[in-house]
């Protein structure tokens, strides 16, 4: 790690100390840059971000994708693998304190394309992993929503759904947040063009969509996120930065499918022949488009849960209580950073970290996941006595 004396909080290589409220902080990357903070360009209520280009003199802003963080007193910003910034925000709450500006990865460098403007995108970070979301796709009759209702009642702390975003209007007895998120269709348009939807679709003149804070809602809680979406937005999902498992539920033939469809009893002659064309369609598409890591023939639907199940690590003695929500970093108000290879070290003057009283706080970024327009996780969080203490007592 090298000898202490060879680093100063005073003069920090690769980082920026904090700055009394209203100062800004900034990175250079390449012939760029990027200026943190002050008033974001569509609200005072958030960080703004800013270009300055050297090699043409001038000021650029940036469209901003993902989730902003809120206006703080003062933070810090320090430059990762030459594509993010870490930013670690004063006063904040310990689940709001970690946060990733991308500015030229993977992610940043398509929407550039896309959209034809200089874009960065938010990130917040949060502390250890989270299992990896289940896409669960088929046609109309095929049993998944049976096989997905199978796995919540087995399996009820281990998985969650995400809720659905739409434009339409409530019925019945639906509630928003519960059933649906109700949105309005400027709200939620906007919501898609700033990247903050893993896949949308019009139906009818409304929009449904899954947004990622939905999906990350999920992760958050502890829980391992399903997703019933069709083939369509499988595929957007897999163009995505979501590490997801992708599942394709196939009926054995078209005529059982058929007889399913008319044991139903709910549908019109029309609405079924509309169905099965739907179904041949997105058959098809499930098995040559290369987005499913697997299919299941759901033949024998004993059978087709245990294949299920077996899938996603779920035979045999499986655990059954959901990981406990991953906690946030408490960070006093007077504290500075440095950067030491994959470890960022933040220097506390009174430190309340799980009752443990350290005055060294490390950040290991080496196992970062994810990354905007979602979260990135990964994070593992160390206290220390000192410099020397060699970075080896990892926090539970």
């Amino acid at each position: 790690m090298g000898e202490a004396p060879a680093f100063c909080f005073d003069n920090l290589q690769n980082g920026f100390g904090l700055k009394p409220k209203g100062l800004e902080t900034s990175a250079d990357v390449g012939d760029k840059t990027f200026v943190i903070g002050g008033a974001d360009n569509d609200s005072t209520s958030y960080i703004g971000v800013k270009i300055y280009d050297k090699s043409t003199g001038k000021w650029v802003i940036p469209t901003v994708l993902g989730t902003k963080p809120k206006a703080s007193k003062g933070h810090s910003a320090i430059l990762l693998n030459e594509d993010r910034i870490m930013i670690i925000i004063r006063g904040s709450t310990p689940d709001d304190c970690i946060w990733f500006l991308e500015v030229d990865t993977k992610y940043v460098k398509e929407q550039r394309k896309i959209l034809g403007t200089e874009v960065v995108a938010w990130s917040r970070g949060v502390r250890g992993d989270a299992e990896k979301p289940v896409v669960i796709s088929g046609p109309s009759g095929v049993g998944k929503g049976t096989l997905i209702n199978m796995l919540m009642k087995e399996f009820p702390s281990m998985f969650g759904f995400s809720v659905s975003h739409t434009t339409r209007a409530p019925r019945g007895n639906e509630k928003n947040g519960v059933h649906y998120h109700f949105a309005d269709r400027s709200v939620m348009e906007k919501d898609i063009k700033d990247g903050k939807f893993l896949e949308f679709a019009s139906v009818h003149g409304n929009l449904y969509g899954t947004s990622i804070e939905a999906v990350e809602a999920v992760a958050d809680s502890g829980k391992r996120c399903i997703l019933d979406i069709d083939v369509q937005g499988a595929r957007s999902v897999r163009a995505s930065s979501l590490d997801a498992i992708f599942i394709f539920i196939c009926p054995p033939t078209m005529r059982e499918l058929e007889e399913r469809l008319r044991a139903r009893g709910t549908e019109t002659e029309e609405q079924i022949l509309k169905r099965l064309q739907n179904a041949e369609a997105e058959i098809e598409q499930g098995k040559s488009s290369g987005i499913f890591d697997h299919i299941l023939y759901n033949d024998n639907l004993e059978e087709c849960y245990e294949n299920l199940k077996e899938l996603l690590g779920l035979n045999g003695s499986a655990p059954t209580n959901h990981k406990p929500s991953p906690k946030g970093i408490d960070l006093p108000l007077n504290h500075s950073v440095s950067k030491i290879d994959n470890k960022i070290l933040i220097n506390c003057e009174t430190l309340e970290l799980e009752k443990a009283s350290k005055n060294l706080i490390a950040l290991d970024v080496s196992s970062l996941k994810g990354g905007a327009p979602g979260r990135t996780r990964g994070l593992n969080v160390y206290a220390l006595d000192s410099f020397s203490d060699g970075l080896n007592e990892k926090l539970s």
